[in-house]
């Protein structure tokens, strides 16, 4: 038996038009109301917002646009739950705002490297900050991705970004890492990864998976997007074996289910 602390489950709220999977489904208020009480029901711990997606060949949009779609969000969260919340961006400007307004994490999947102002609002927060290894931009990342070795070439990123995060006075145990299943990967380069978590608890950070409905899982199982929660659910349980501390998905439920099952199995 396993004595650990339980993996926490991140829920993904993406107000935005056009995200892979979900965009243009949190398009008020009351859907995004609707939806965070669908989650909050079935235990989440931890709410990610997002207002631009990063599907692959994505634009980006303004800040101004970006701050429109989350910030209502951030408040509406703020006055239903304590339960913690993370903003997905890579603008400083936007951190800043979201944290003010009630966030407590900040997911930047450029790893601080998109905006030089970044590293000084995650110095400034409390918080942790979720860094995570893409290959280009969403622009281009799924452009012919290539590695000689893509377990070892993403732990090489993450030494390089917790050392520079450490010379800026972000401690170590801040630090969450997100090896990018599908920024800049095959289908190989993301089941290499899938099989290797535990590669990357030896950088003594915390790691968070996003596997969930990701293209890879479509051509594996050759299923649309809106069919892909089981097989998300049967990944987020092998990540959970490999060590995973935080699963970023959209199906809490049944990612739920996958905890508590293992749980009941695994953990003293």
């Amino acid at each position: 038996m396993m004595n650990r602390k339980t993996t926490q489950i991140m829920g993904i709220l993406n107000i935005t038009p056009d995200s892979f999977s979900d965009g243009g489904l949190l398009n008020n208020l009351e859907a995004v109301e609707r939806q965070v009480d669908k989650m909050i029901a079935a235990g989440v711990d931890v709410f990610d917002v997002g207002g631009e997606s990063t599907r692959p060949f994505a634009e980006p949009v303004s800040e101004q646009e970006e701050l429109d779609r989350v910030i209502p969000v951030i408040e509406l969260l703020r006055k239903k739950t304590a339960i913690p919340v993370s903003i997905d961006t890579t603008k400083a400007f936007v951190a800043r705002e979201a944290l003010a307004a009630g966030a407590d994490i900040i997911n930047d999947i450029s790893a601080l490297r998109h905006d030089p102002n970044m590293v000084k609002v995650v110095k400034n927060c409390k918080g942790p900050v979720i860094i995570m290894h893409m290959k280009g931009t969403p622009r281009d990342m799924q452009i012919d991705p290539h590695y000689d070795d893509v377990v070892g070439e993403i732990s090489a990123f993450f030494r390089k970004r917790i050392d520079w995060l450490q010379a800026n006075g972000i401690d170590r145990e801040r630090v969450v890492l997100d090896p990018g299943i599908g920024f800049g990967k095959t289908v190989e380069h993301n089941l290499a990864i899938l099989r290797n978590i535990r590669e990357f608890k030896k950088l003594e950070c915390s790691v968070l998976v996003g596997h969930s409905r990701k293209a890879f899982i479509g051509r594996i199982l050759d299923i649309e997007v809106e069919k892909r929660d089981c097989a998300t659910a049967i990944l987020s349980y092998h990540c959970i074996l490999g060590g995973a501390d935080i699963l970023r998905v959209h199906d809490v439920e049944l990612t739920k289910q996958a905890v508590r099952l293992f749980d009941h199995l695994h953990v003293a």
